[in-house]
């Protein structure tokens, strides 16, 4: 039951941050969207930086699900599939899934100043590069590792455009495909 209330507390403030940003991110306000009585959210978390650790908690193990079964997958065959399939993520990112995506946004923000939350990114950020490695020598890369950081930094940089102006969407597969021939074709 107690697991059930802090989970419900954390995608409760995964809706505030992604909603309001992190100023808006308070215990009262997440009490409120998590339909809590006042005070429920400070016996979880005592603290703003509790209560931020334990949404970062809560949105890396949301996205983690989300890559784990895309790891799990046959890896793809061929760069245009792989560029197609990033773009869809980036669709569910900026659509569907638009409060879950801004809430990563405030909440990698509050890491810039918080060390405690960046080595919690960093533990899954190493967890991801685990998995994708495989995609990407599957699609000829010859440094798989450094060429994965690359391109999770383009998807980083083409969400936060997209959901900064979501009025301006080009296409984003051929960006993909770009990066993913050109790091193929990379020999150093």
């Amino acid at each position: 039951m107690a697991t059930d209330r802090r989970q419900r507390i954390c995608d409760a403030a995964i809706d505030v941050l992604g909603a309001g940003g992190s100023r808006r991110l308070t215990h009262r306000a997440v009490d409120a969207a998590a339909g809590l009585p006042l005070g429920s959210t400070s016996n979880v978390f005592r603290s703003r930086d509790a209560l931020l650790a334990g949404v970062l908690d809560r949105l890396l193990e949301r996205e983690t699900e989300g890559w784990r079964q895309l790891a799990t997958a046959d890896p793809p065959h061929d760069v245009d599939t792989f560029a197609a399939q990033l773009a869809g993520l980036i669709e569910q990112l900026t659509g569907p899934q638009r409060m879950l995506a801004l809430a990563r946004q405030a909440i990698f923000h509050e890491a810039a100043f918080r060390p405690e939350l960046q080595r919690r990114i960093d533990v899954a950020q190493q967890e991801l590069l685990g998995w994708g490695g495989g995609w990407l020598a599957a699609l000829g890369s010859n440094r798989p590792e450094r060429d994965l950081r690359a391109l999770l930094a383009l998807i980083d940089g083409v969400l936060l455009l997209r959901l900064a102006n979501p009025h301006d969407t080009p296409p984003t597969a051929p960006v993909f495909a770009a990066l993913l021939r050109g790091l193929r074709t990379e020999t150093t």
